[in-house]
């Protein structure tokens, strides 16, 4: 995308009209976050795709992936965007494992002045909720000067506000009572988008019973903004030389689909930039530093609401830790009949005598147990604190000058992680907890037969502290019989390190610790090296059991049944590692008509996954190598702890697909686009346990009609999207398949020109036949938003 093609999107945004890149899918969280990817195994936080603004890395290092456009440039000083579909590695390194987005904000030498927008919008319009619309607004303006073509400056404020789209689905998803008896009378209901309902017990004679929940609109802050401030240096040392100091301050709300609903509540992510670059050079080097107080997890939000007003059968108050034991009791009570007043076999009535107290939602009681929830960390809190932050300096050569045989770049770079929640997330409490890694590649490149064939080799060596250095090749290939035709072929490898969070979480959540996968994380805990597989501790607590029932005495029991205890073999965490290939074709089949079509095979293998041990106090097996019998006997009698681990899986799959796109140049300044992408997953011999959810559409197609002049100062833009149905699998929902369905959507926008004012007047749809559509499984429906903007570029130059 360039500045016409960002001026003309009838998106809401630039980023959002990104869904209409070849290759693209984008999952929407909140209003203010949306998630993209290429090329599958998607998901809601993407730690697989490297998102560059101005080079420089747009993700907080606590979260592990970029937050969309949250964090990013505001389109006001957006010059282009680039796409690259697939393992890009070799040259950007291991985030770039699925693809990478490289926005570029404008030079203050080039685009001078004062340019402002304002945008005012409105949705929720018949979104079923009784709420009514709500107004969007979407404010910008952007400063910038030279002086004697040698130093120049920018300054940008931009300001949205909005209410977010609402999570609403109460489907129950309950895996535990058969689907036929769902429902919202199902006594053991779990609502999708409901809270707290998840705590749910099987009653002896009475069955399954579930809590009651708070729905999400009850616990989420949907009164979501993004707040950006930049302003940058530049400084023209020499003709070819120049100097760039930037710095970023942004802070916004949204809300984050994960293994919960999260609230990313007054975020704060600071970036400074410091850059020297000349014709054939460039040494970069940036700060990200992200602030998170407010943040916290919705769904331990309303769990934790529930734990503090229930009362025993006397009328007093019981303490957290007892609360759930104590509602359920209540509940068995009165479905027992042993409630004066309350009859029995009756479920409604047994869960209104239960939820005697109940704080209800919008009540002074509520919101101050919301609101201290939330200032609370930990397991006895909500909220989410992380301080984390990473520095980062890298630099580019190219030696082509000096070469007459070939071209040759050179580049590295260096970057160290600081991590600090205060022990709420890591095990960084009192220590100074870093992380360190290194890259340096080469790209070499040469022009064949009258430079109709270009060859490129590129390789990279990366190495963490945590992991063995990887070196990543890349050959390809460009044969151009013509300057209207090109031929191109690629092979190229890519791998993905671990996240922070993979490698260093150490949160113990109750009744399991869960333990990122770096040996260094791991040290003391005895976790990977001394500890049963989860499924052989079953059968033998199972085997165990049926023994003791026979009248077999303990210790013989013990004796009997031990060997099907089985050691487990957990690897640490390492790097996971694709290959793909590639061919392709564009080319001008006439002067209108330009057409690009590729076809890729990608085999992918040491996905990251989790996987569940039980660590005994002694050591799992004896000297002689058989299960140790006090091992098996910890097990029994309570000396053991749970884990969740990180690891990977050996694992081989596979994907391919083809991507067509073709503009055509019409009459009268017409212009008209498409594309199409096919996707197919080969799981192979693969275990689907050991593979992470592949989350993307089989088909999806993209079509747009343009004239930016259709009459004198006149313009329109008018988007189609569509995609076939898939099921969405995510921790959110435990990682049972949810569907997503088929929908196509319409953008649309007309704009007037007034050149003596130098301004644009848009009035514009995003989804314009507002069809209420998600996704992802758990995620909010989005409907249409419908705005009218006034742009006015480059006054006061």
């Amino acid at each position: 995308m360039d500045i016409r093609a960002i001026q003309q999107s009838p998106s809401a945004n630039y980023f959002d009209g990104l869904v209409n890149l070849k290759s693209l899918d984008m999952v929407t969280s909140s209003l203010t976050y949306k998630q993209i990817n290429t090329r599958g195994f998607n998901s809601t936080g993407n730690s697989r795709f490297l998102q560059l603004v101005d080079g420089v890395d747009n993700q907080p290092s606590g979260l592990g992936f970029a937050m969309g456009n949250l964090f990013g440039p505001h389109d006001i000083d957006v010059e282009s965007v680039e796409l690259i579909p697939g393992a890009a590695s070799a040259l950007y390194g291991p985030i770039a494992f699925n693809g990478m987005l490289n926005t570029r904000t404008k030079n203050p030498f080039i685009y001078q002045g004062l340019s402002v927008q304002t945008k005012f919008g409105i949705n929720h319009i018949g979104d079923g909720t009784g709420l009514g619309a709500k107004p969007m607004g979407d404010y910008a303006i952007r400063y910038a000067k030279a002086f004697n073509n040698r130093f120049a400056f920018k300054l940008n404020t931009s300001y949205l506000t909005g209410t977010d789209w609402y999570a609403n689905n109460y489907t129950d998803i309950d895996p535990n009572t058969p689907e036929a008896n769902r429902g919202p009378n199902n006594p053991g209901r779990n609502a999708l988008n409901i809270y707290g309902d998840e705590v749910a017990k099987t009653i002896d004679k009475i069955g399954r019973v579930s809590r009651t929940g708070y729905e999400e609109k009850d616990l989420a802050t949907y009164g979501v903004y993004s707040l950006k401030l930049n302003g940058a240096l530049h400084y023209r040392i020499t003709d070819n030389l120049e100097a760039i100091y930037q710095a970023n301050f942004n802070q916004g709300t949204a809300q984050y689909t994960g293994s919960s609903r999260f609230v990313i509540n007054d975020f704060r992510f600071i970036q400074h930039r410091l850059e020297l670059k000349g014709s054939n050079f460039y040494i970069r080097a940036y700060s990200n530093q992200e602030l998170s107080t407010n943040s916290y997890n919705t769904r331990s939000l309303g769990q934790l609401i529930n734990r503090t007003w229930v009362r025993d059968l006397n009328g007093n108050v019981v303490s957290p830790d007892k609360a759930d034991a104590t509602w359920f009791d209540r509940y068995t009570a009165a479905f027992n009949g042993t409630i004066n007043g309350v009859s029995g076999q009756n479920n409604s009535l047994a869960r209104a005598f239960a939820d005697q107290g109940r704080l209800l939602p919008g009540s002074t009681e509520f919101e101050q147990a919301k609101d201290k929830l939330i200032q609370t960390r930990g397991l006895s809190g909500a909220g989410i604190l992380s301080n984390c932050s990473l520095k980062h300096i890298e630099g580019l050569y190219d030696f082509s000058q000096y070469l007459k045989v070939f071209n040759l770049q050179v580049g590295g770079n260096y970057r160290k992680y600081y991590l600090d929640t205060e022990g709420t997330l890591f095990d960084d409490k009192g220590k100074n907890l870093t992380n360190e890694e290194y890259g340096a590649f080469a790209q070499v490149s040469k022009d064949l037969l009258n430079k109709k064939l270009k060859v490129t080799f590129s390789g990279r060596y990366d190495k963490n502290e945590n992991f063995d250095g990887r070196f990543t090749p890349r050959a390809s290939a460009v044969f151009s019989p013509s300057d209207q035709h090109h031929f191109r072929a690629s092979y190229q490898t890519g791998f993905r390190n671990p996240t922070i969070g993979d490698q260093y979480i150490k949160l113990n959540v109750g009744p399991i610790i869960i333990l990122g996968g770096a040996p260094v994380n791991a040290a003391g805990t005895n976790a990977y090296e001394n500890s049963y597989t989860a499924a052989s501790v079953g059968a033998f607590g199972s085997a165990f059991g049926a023994d003791l029932a026979k009248g077999v005495p303990f210790p013989q029991a013990v004796e009997n049944n031990k060997n099907k205890l089985k050691k487990s073999n957990v690897p640490f965490i390492k790097s996971e590692k694709v290959q793909s290939f590639e061919i392709g074709y564009k080319g001008l089949l006439s002067p209108q008509v330009l057409f690009d079509v590729n076809y890729y095979y990608s085999q992918y293998t040491d996905f990251l996954i989790n996987t569940v041990v039980i660590r005994p106090n002694s050591n799992v097996t004896s000297p002689d190598g058989s299960i140790n019998t006090q091992a098996a006997t910890d097990i029994l009698t309570g000396g053991t702890q749970a884990f969740q681990l990180y690891t990977n899986a050996a694992d081989k799959v596979s994907i391919q697909g083809i991507s067509a796109g073709l503009t055509l140049s019409l009459p009268k300044n017409y212009r008209l686009n498409g594309n199409a992408t096919w996707i197919d997953f080969n799981l192979m011999n693969a275990d689907p346990n050991n593979i992470p959810a592949f989350n993307t559409p089989t088909w999806k197609t993209n079509l747009t009609l343009s004239n930016s002049n259709v009459a004198k100062n006149l313009g329109f833009s008018l988007a189609w999207h569509w995609q076939t149905a898939f099921d969405w699998y995510g921790t959110f929902n435990e990682l049972r398949p949810g569907l997503v369905p088929a929908y196509s959507l319409i953008d649309a926008q007309i704009s007037l020109k007034v050149p003596a004012l130098k301004s644009v007047i848009k009035l514009g749809a995003s989804n314009l036949t507002n069809q209420y559509i998600t996704q992802a499984y758990g995620s909010p429906a989005v409907g249409g938003l419908y705005y009218v903007s006034l742009n006015f570029d480059e006054l006061l130059r």
